[in-house]
């Protein structure tokens, strides 16, 4: 299962309810106090072969250092590899290491710890995905490292600095121990004694850490909080200096004057699993799926469900990003006339039925697809699942109501979105799409900002095939007390400590 299972069950609940030097200039000598860090969602696994990337960041980015990190245009940047270079075919990737860095339990990281690291992540049920196109991991030196592809992998780097590339003590790994005992060479170690699990994570940081500058806090404190109002009273009597925040809040928390960072990173909408009509017929004809994207309302969906916070768009390329189109946003404008006219034509002018899976994380819009489906006859059972039962079973259904993560990274999103199979997308269907097809081989054929419009192309291409039922895209957004900025990545449902900088 690919890393984006922080794709809908994680995002969902939040909805329903740098370089690699640091940018600041933070000397030893006025380092800040410790930093209070208010997050939806418990840890899910010290282990990072088993860590969810949604709101997991600021836990492992405590304890682990990555091989790639990113930047805050999410451009892959040196870490604990300091270069790296592909060869002609990019189809062997070499990675050059930093040398001089342990694990907190002494362990050296070395090339023997980076195969040992990668071959663990490879084989992790959640982070596998990731490397998946790679089929062989070798050490050439003490501080080199190669890994062979079956295929050229543009989206690779992106998904190690997402967050798929933590290093840990091989002694850990060995062990089996790291799921409850995480043993890393980041820039802070885990204090059990001031921890109490499931309310607040002490880390302490170490007085020495070949990149200490990027995090200056003298202690971090992550507090999982799921309710944003508990997590607001807590910002208002001073137990969190940030806080994933709900953007009701937004006027009155600029009335206290925090600082307020929102960025894009869910579409919401319905989710196709069946555009080839195998299980339900009528899903396999384009004028049902266009006539259900003229039907929805997105922008009345943004206000009334989605409290305004993001942006109406049928596109799964992030607002604002180089791929996506302002101008195919008017491609399914609302027309219920036009919807009932395209059922007609498609042979169902009295609807279908269908069956679609619910859960209470998702009754926000329930009432809205009930009704909208119902205006072109579709009638709709509804099944009803718990939510950790949505995550595994949504799929086997035709069509289901979505709460997706996006990549800002658009070969990655070409990947997550339209061409591997993932839990959200069993059936990816390109092959039964020519156009789609030829496109996806034109983006595979290119490489680096030769990609994008080819991607471009290919937007607008699933666009035209109804793909799926995009209403918009929806926030995240974090309040953080004077002098500590955060900087949202979509891609990262709660940025890593790189992003979380005093100034």
């Amino acid at each position: 299962m690919k890393r984006i299972w922080r794709a809908s069950l994680v995002a969902v609940v939040a909805l329903a309810m740098a370089a690699c030097t640091n940018t600041a200039s933070t000397s030893d000598s006025d380092t800040p106090e410790d930093i209070k860090i208010g997050t939806l969602l418990d840890v899910t696994s010290w282990d990072p072969a088993q860590a969810d990337i949604g709101f997991d960041g600021p836990y492992l980015s405590a304890l682990y250092d990555p091989l790639i990190a990113l930047d805050d245009m999410s451009q892959p940047i040196p870490a604990l590899a300091e270069s790296w270079t592909y060869s002609k075919d990019r189809r062997t990737l070499t990675l050059e290491l930093r040398s001089g860095v342990k694990f907190s339990d002494g362990a050296v990281f070395d090339a023997d710890a980076a195969v040992q690291n990668l071959e663990h992540l490879k084989a992790g049920v959640r982070s596998g995905q990731t490397y998946a196109n790679v089929t062989g991991i070798k050490k050439v030196d003490e501080d080199t490292v190669t890994l062979q592809l079956k295929k050229k992998d543009d989206a690779l780097l992106y998904y190690m600095g997402l967050g798929r590339s933590w290093m840990a003590s091989p002694t850990a790994i060995k062990a089996k121990s790291l799921a409850t005992a995480p043993v890393g060479s980041g820039p802070y170690t885990y204090d059990k004694g001031k921890s109490s699990p499931g309310s607040e994570y002490v880390f302490t940081k170490k007085s020495e850490h070949w990149d200490k500058r990027t995090y200056p806090f003298g202690a971090v404190h992550v507090l999982p909080i799921a309710d944003p109002t508990a997590s607001f009273n807590a910002m208002l009597s001073g137990q969190l200096d940030i806080a994933y925040a709900n953007a009701t809040d937004i006027p009155r928390a600029k009335q206290q004057g925090w600082n307020v960072a929102s960025d894009v990173a869910t579409w919401v909408g319905i989710q196709f699993t069946d555009r080839t009509g195998k299980e339900l017929k009528p899903l396999g004809d384009i004028r049902v799926r266009r006539a259900i994207n003229h039907a929805f309302d997105g922008a009345a969906m943004l206000k009334s469900v989605g409290q305004g916070a993001g942006s109406a768009t049928n596109q799964v390329f992030p607002v604002g990003r180089g791929v996506y189109d302002q101008s195919l946003d008017d491609r399914y404008a609302f027309d219920m006339d036009k919807a009932r006219k395209l059922m007609a034509e498609a042979g169902y002018p009295d609807g279908f039925e269908v069956t679609m899976p619910m859960s209470s994380i998702f009754q926000p819009w329930q009432p809205s697809v009930q009704q909208t489906l119902g205006k072109l006859g579709i009638k709709v059972t509804w099944k009803n699942l718990s939510p950790a039962d949505y995550q595994k079973n949504a799929a086997t259904y035709p069509m289901f109501v979505a709460v997706l993560a996006m990549d800002s990274n658009p070969a990655a999103s070409v990947d997550s979105q339209i061409t591997s199979q993932q839990w959200f997308n069993p059936n990816p269907s390109v092959e039964d799409f020519p156009t789609v097809k030829e496109l996806v081989g034109k983006v595979e054929a290119a490489t680096g900002e030769a990609q994008v419009p080819p991607i471009r192309d290919l937007n607008e291409e699933i666009i035209e095939q109804a793909w799926n039922n995009v209403w918009y895209q929806a926030n995240n957004t974090y309040f953080s007390v004077k002098g500590i900025k955060v900087t949202p990545i979509t891609g990262m449902m709660y940025p890593t400590l790189r992003f979380i900088q005093a100034g």
